[in-house]
C-alpha cells in the first residue's frame, strides 16, 4: 500500500471519529471556551466558575441578608463575598437564576450604591442586578441587560395630608433616592428611553436619601411633604406602620435591568449577550412573574419583558 493510499486511510479514520464525538468535546465559541478569559469577561466567569453581582443587602423585598445562614462549606466564592443562600429577594434571586443559567456560582458584594450606578467598578464585581433603573444619563457609565422587572413610582404623602394632587406638591420639600430617577423628576430632567415623562411638579426643593425607607419615615413625621418612590418600597413603609398613602398615580416606570460597566478591563459583548438570552428564557417561563408575585404580591416582571433593550442602541464592546 503506498504512502499516499496510508495518509488518505488515517484522515478518513480521524474524520469518522471527530464526527461521532459529542459536541461537549468540541471547543464552541458561543459558550465563550475559545475566548480568552484574560481579555473577554464571559470567558472569565466561566473560567472561574463564579458570577460576582452587586446587592444590597438590606433592601427587602428586592434584596436582603438571610438571618442565620452560614457560608456554604463548599464554594467558589471569595472570603469577602457571600454565598448564594445567604441572599434572598426579588432582586438576589434573580441574580441567582442568571448564575445558573451561565452555569456558574452565585457570589454576592455589597458596593455602595453611588458605586453600582456610577461605573468604573475595576473588575471587582461583573454585574449588578439591584434595582437599577434605565436612565438615559448611566448609559454613558453603563450596559443595560435585559430588564427583568418594570415598577410604577410614585408619591407619597403622610395619611393625614392636605395633598390630593401632584400638582400640590409644587414648592414643597421632596424626598427620593439620590442619584436616582426619583430626584431627576422633581428636577425635571429625567429622560427614560421609551416613556414620555409628564413633569407636574415645579419648583420644589430636593431632599436626597440613600435609604428610601428613611425618607419615607421622614414624611410620615411630618420632616417631608412627600417622597417619590417605587410603590413597592411605599407600600412595605405603609406595611410596616408608617402613615403614608399615595397621591396622584403613576409618574413613570422604574425599568430595572443588570448593569454592567462600560469600564471594565474586558470585553462585554458575549457577556452581556448571554444574560440577555438568560433573561428571556426566564421571562418566557414564567419564572419571573411567579417571583415577583412570591415577592411582592404583584406581577412586574411582564412589563420588563416587553421593554426591547435593542432600542437602546448600545455598542457593546
Amino acid at each position: 500500500m503506498g504512502n499516499r493510499t496510508v495518509w488518505l486511510l488515517i484522515l478518513a479514520a480521524l474524520t469518522a471519529v471527530m464526527a461521532a464525538s459529542p459536541s461537549w468535546s468540541r471547543p464552541s465559541a458561543a459558550h465563550g471556551s475559545a475566548a480568552d478569559p484574560a481579555t473577554d469577561k464571559l470567558a472569565q466567569v466561566l473560567a472561574r466558575g463564579t458570577l460576582i453581582m452587586a446587592t444590597d443587602p438590606a433592601y427587602p423585598p428586592q434584596s436582603y441578608r438571610v438571618d442565620g445562614a452560614k457560608r456554604l462549606a463548599k464554594t467558589r466564592c471569595a472570603a469577602n463575598q457571600l454565598t448564594g443562600n445567604q441572599m434572598a429577594g426579588y432582586d438576589a434571586d434573580t441574580s441567582k437564576l442568571v448564575a445558573k443559567g451561565l452555569g456558574v456560582e452565585p457570589c454576592f458584594v455589597a458596593p455602595t450604591w453611588s458605586e453600582m450606578i456610577s461605573g468604573h467598578w475595576g473588575d471587582r464585581f461583573d454585574i449588578a442586578i439591584a434595582s437599577i433603573g434605565i436612565l438615559r444619563d448611566r448609559m454613558a457609565r453603563l450596559y443595560y441587560t435585559q430588564p427583568y422587572a418594570a415598577i410604577p413610582e410614585r408619591f407619597f404623602v403622610r395619611s393625614d395630608s392636605p395633598f390630593k394632587t401632584v400638582q400640590q406638591l409644587s414648592g414643597r420639600r421632596l424626598g427620593g433616592c439620590g442619584g436616582c430617577a426619583a430626584q431627576a423628576y422633581i428636577q425635571r430632567r429625567l429622560v427614560m428611553p421609551g416613556q414620555q415623562i409628564p413633569f407636574l411638579v415645579k419648583h420644589a426643593t430636593f431632599v436626597g436619601y440613600d435609604v428610601e425607607a428613611n425618607g419615607l419615615a421622614d414624611v410620615g413625621r411630618g420632616k417631608l411633604d412627600a417622597f417619590l418612590c417605587s410603590v413597592a418600597v411605599g407600600a412595605k413603609a405603609i406595611k410596616s406602620g408608617v402613615p403614608l398613602r399615595s397621591v396622584g398615580g403613576d409618574r413613570y416606570y422604574g425599568v430595572l435591568s443588570g448593569a454592567v460597566d462600560q469600564f471594565s478591563n474586558f470585553t462585554s459583548a458575549a457577556f452581556v449577550a448571554k444574560v440577555d438570552t438568560t433573561v428571556r428564557k426566564l421571562h418566557q417561563s414564567g419564572t419571573l412573574r411567579r417571583l415577583s408575585r412570591r415577592y411582592f404580591g404583584f406581577d412586574f416582571a411582564t412589563k420588563g419583558s416587553e421593554f426591547d433593550i435593542a432600542n437602546l442602541r448600545q455598542r457593546v464592546k
